[in-house]
């Protein structure tokens, strides 16, 4: 029997609420009359929704992680339901299934959008396409934590620095979270205005790029960045969705300096410096380095921005970035480049040793002391089978709903990224609002699996056949 923790989704319905007053007041303040009832529906149902599952006592007084996995997944359901209320109820006559899609693809960060002129939209309607962006990051960051119990024991023990676990302490740790959170969107809406980017703009982008997500306040990029300064900036804040949360925290806060606080941050940052100085030497033609490392930034952050033309020949050297992801502890998607780059090492060690069965291969990362053992290969060569396995499943739905199998294959590594469609992948022109049905429910299926992982859906699926 499942014990929903509805105590965890009453705190995001709450924060529904608390954006749905904001964007009333924005409205108010601007004169935007056109979706205001729409904010006051969001905000009462959320804001009831929220009371009625705070009041739900669960039966357990510890929840099994299959209870765990079942709490978030309904999670990606239901709140997009309140969030999609705006979009369905505005004035542009949206379909549920657009306006559940919008929601779905706001709150899993993943950018599709079924508009196709923002410039059309109401202002306050595209700051709330914004704001599902913003909240779907921060329940990513809490669901890692909720679900900290399925993942790899160097990644809770590199959390544990940061963050308790005791039960005692949940309400101080989440608002730490929340306050790190809210203070680089802070940030990042400073910084861009300082360098010119209208406020609106700069809000929005906020939004964004703190969650990796998809949605413009603009239907192109370059209406807004005008200048190599503006691309430079813009890119560096896209990574701060690329290293972990806490990357900052530790510079700035952390006294006593220690090296594991944040090793996997220190291999991001050489990770980075060899992609851009390999795209620096061999791809930058005609002074294209500032466009190259927008693309590069935004696809290991796993945004998926671009300003430049469709360029089918990097295409493919970009979904692999968007592949590999970013930080363990991120709003962006991806396999992780630890992961990788562990699984990487430890196969290499292992060819090694046969060939030179006297040496001693040690299994650690580079700038930890921290080994990874033969129990952690196995999960993560887990991910990446599963993630395989998923690529095929939704590249076939795909291609039987009726694209080509080219088009397929990139939106379903988009998909299972949570990266947006844009020119530097060569899909910048698709049309999400003529998707047939199936295609659409298909891609709001799998934007949620990209988010908790298909291993969380068949741990559930094995519970539910296999109950003792």
């Amino acid at each position: 029997m499942f014990a929903l923790q509805t105590r965890y989704l009453s705190f995001f319905f709450g924060l529904i609420s608390i954006l749905s007053f904001f964007n009333i007041i924005y409205s108010y303040y601007l004169n935007l009359y056109l979706n205001l009832d729409t904010y006051y529906g969001s905000f009462l149902i959320s804001f009831f929704v929220s009371i009625i599952f705070y009041k739900i006592k669960t039966t357990q007084k510890k929840l099994s992680i299959f209870d765990k996995i079942l709490t978030v997944f309904l999670g990606y359901l239901l709140l997009p339901l309140v969030l999609s209320i705006p979009f369905y109820f505005s004035i542009y006559d949206l379909t549920f299934l657009n306006s559940y899609f919008e929601s779905i693809s706001g709150f899993t960060s993943t950018g599709f959008t079924i508009f196709e002129n923002i410039k059309l939209i109401d202002q306050s309607l595209i700051l709330w396409r914004s704001s599902t962006q913003w909240i779907g990051g921060l329940y990513f960051l809490f669901s890692i934590i909720f679900l900290i119990d399925i993942y790899d024991e160097n990644f809770k023990k590199t959390l544990t620095n940061y963050i308790s676990f005791d039960s005692s302490e949940i309400l101080k740790q989440a608002s730490k979270i929340f306050l790190l959170y809210s203070f680089l969107t802070l940030f990042i809406f400073i910084i861009l205005n300082v360098f010119s980017v209208r406020s609106f703009n700069s809000l929005n982008l906020a939004f964004s790029l703190i969650s990796s997500g998809g949605f413009l306040p603009v239907n192109d990029l370059s209406n807004i960045l005008k200048d190599n300064l503006q691309i430079i900036i813009f890119s560096i804040l896209m990574l701060l969705s690329f290293f972990s949360i806490f990357f900052s925290y530790n510079i700035f806060f952390i006294r006593k300096k220690n090296i594991d606080f944040f090793y996997e941050d220190l291999n991001l940052i050489v990770y980075l410096i060899i992609i851009n100085s390999i795209f620096f030497l061999f791809f930058s033609f005609n002074n294209e380095f500032f466009e190259n490392f927008l693309s590069i930034s935004s696809s290991i952050s796993n945004i998926g921005f671009s300003i430049s033309s469709e360029n089918n020949n990097l295409s493919l050297i970009f979904l692999i970035l968007v592949i590999i992801g970013g930080s363990f502890f991120s709003t962006s998607s991806g396999l992780r480049f630890i992961k990788i780059f562990s699984l990487f090492k430890y196969s290499l060690n292992q060819i090694l040793s046969f060939s030179k069965p006297k040496n001693i291969f040690m299994n650690k990362l580079m700038f930890s002391n921290i080994n990874f053992d033969f129990n952690e290969i196995n999960k993560y060569f887990l991910t990446i089978l599963i993630f395989i396995i998923s690529l095929f499943v939704l590249t076939s739905l795909l291609s039987v709903s009726g694209m080509n199998f080219e088009i397929s294959f990139k939106l379903s590594i988009l998909t299972l990224m949570n990266t947006v469609n844009s020119s530097i992948y060569g899909l910048s022109d698709l049309d999400f609002n003529n998707f047939h049905f199936f295609t659409k429910y298909t891609l709001i299926l799998f934007m949620i699996i990209g988010r908790i992982e298909l291993l969380t859906i068949l741990l559930l699926i094995r519970k539910f056949l296999f109950k003792n």
